[in-house]
């Protein structure tokens, strides 16, 4: 048995002393696999600091940052106010987590979220995380119904808990880890037909769909969810809408269901709700399906979470809508959203390579694809029969190096780049965005020098990562 080790010291004296350890301490107790990755892309920054739509590594430098912590950072990294908020309740000393009691802060949020949300849910459940809300929608579905099955979307992400990756629909997350709930099955992303085929056989408890898919960013037809949530009401289904990604101002919208004019039976909450600061999820349920599940004193606490609900994370996204409303960052969302499209849609024509550009506010996606040209389509060809998706690290890698913006593809083995930058993003570094993309994706376009040189010096850093 090791010794016993030192007490840790101050959190001051940790940053201070040990900054560039990072990587050191990934790959000895962490995820070394995610350090290889970083190390062959050249992404092994050490990152000093963040502030708005920006990252800070260890030299000063800016990094205009297009990955949002998968969308987490609406209001931008270390908001003053969200931290303010924190701050606060911790010198208040409040009575957090009584377990058996109320307290004040998560129930305004709950009443905060239910004004801004359709009169269809009128109830929430505070959780920690997004595939927790997913896991407890999935539960007061099945309860409330008395169901079994649910539908998901093909190439779906809800989460990587064992209950949300039932209903994840991508083999490179759910290999390996099952047998997973049984009931959970598939239908094609905006393909009424086959949803209302399964509807009809009056079994399945809840219908759990992304208003735009995350991986990806693909949107629905424009008929669909609407017609999806006729179709569910009129089999005694759920309708439920997983928002972790889309809510809170991302797609133009304060939820992305205003788009359509929808009125779900639940709606999963997380990622931004906090500003990035403290863990936190939550599913809005309708009255109904709210009072089915917890329909006596006796079964008053059948499904909960030991820190759902808790002071911090309810101070943090009172602070965070408040700063959405006073900065008005839904609207700008969805006027930067437009700046954006604006600006790459004309890509389609400009280079054979891009097959689509996409967007919804400022939930943004490139896709490529083979170009015309014979030769040049067999060489990519066998590039992608090689490695899958290594055209969009052309375009990623230089972004990153040359031009200080971090943006990364939408999934595995996909030729999709997909950004979520900060709402408080400036225009003019929309601007730059657009024109670093058009300038890599020139070069990148011109492949083959640029291919070699890429496979050499990923070639050489995964050498170096092995050792």
């Amino acid at each position: 048995m090791a010794s016993k080790p030192e007490p840790p010291p101050s959190i001051s004296h940790i940053l201070a002393q040990r900054a560039g350890e990072e990587m050191a301490l990934n790959q000895r107790h962490l995820n070394p696999q995610m350090g290889r990755i970083l190390r062959t892309l050249g992404f092994q920054k050490t990152w000093a600091g963040g502030e708005g739509a920006h990252l800070i590594d260890d030299a000063g430098e800016r990094y205009l940052d297009m990955f949002g912590g998968y969308g987490v950072f609406a209001v931008g990294r270390n908001h003053p106010d969200v931290i303010e908020a924190v701050e606060e309740v911790m010198a208040a000393r409040t009575g957090n987590l009584p377990q058996l009691g109320v307290t004040l802060l998560s129930g305004v949020l709950a009443e905060q979220l239910l004004a801004r949300a359709p009169g269809s849910v009128s109830a929430m459940i505070p959780a920690n995380t997004g595939t927790e809300a997913v896991e407890a929608a999935i539960k007061v579905a099945r309860a409330a119904t008395g169901r079994g099955r649910v539908l998901y979307a093909e190439h779906a992400f809800h989460g990587l808990t064992l209950g949300s990756l039932s209903i994840n629909g991508n083999d490179e997350f759910r290999d390996g880890f099952g047998p997973l709930l049984p009931g959970c099955e598939p239908v094609p992303f905006g393909d009424l037909e086959s949803l209302e085929q399964q509807l009809e056989r009056g079994d399945v408890a809840a219908f759990v769909v992304e208003p735009v898919q995350g991986k990806g960013v693909n949107l629905p037809p424009a008929d669909y969810l609407l017609a999806a949530q006729r179709a569910c009401r009129q089999t005694g289904t759920l309708f439920v809408l997983d928002e972790v990604q889309t809510g809170l101002g991302r797609t133009g919208r304060f939820l992305a269901l205003e788009h359509w004019e929808l009125e779900p039976d639940m709606v999963c909450l997380s990622k931004a709700l906090s500003g990035g600061l403290v863990p936190i999820g939550a599913v809005l349920v309708s009255r109904t399906a709210f009072d089915r599940v917890f329909d006596g004193m006796e079964r008053a606490v059948r499904h909960g979470s030991t820190f759902g609900g808790n002071d911090l994370a309810a101070a943090a996204a009172l602070a965070t809508l408040k700063v959405l409303d006073e900065a008005r960052l839904v609207e700008r969302s969805a006027r930067l959203g437009e700046l954006l499209l604006s600006l790459t849609e004309p890509l389609v024509e400009r280079f054979e390579v891009v097959r689509e550009v996409r967007g919804l506010g400022l939930m943004w996606a490139i896709e490529f694809g083979p170009p015309a040209g014979a030769a040049a389509r067999r060489l990519y060809g066998s590039v992608e029969g090689r490695q899958p998706g290594l055209f969009s690290q052309l375009v990623t890698v230089p972004l990153f190096h040359r031009h200080r913006i971090l943006c990364q593809v939408a999934g595995h083995q996909m030729n999709v780049i997909k950004a979520l930058p900060a709402l408080v993003v400036e225009e003019q570094e929309i601007r730059r965005f657009a024109e670093a993309l058009t300038e890599t994706i020139a070069a990148a376009e011109r492949y083959p020098a640029a291919l070699a040189r890429f496979g050499l010096r990923a070639g050489l850093r995964a050498a170096v990562s092995r050792r």
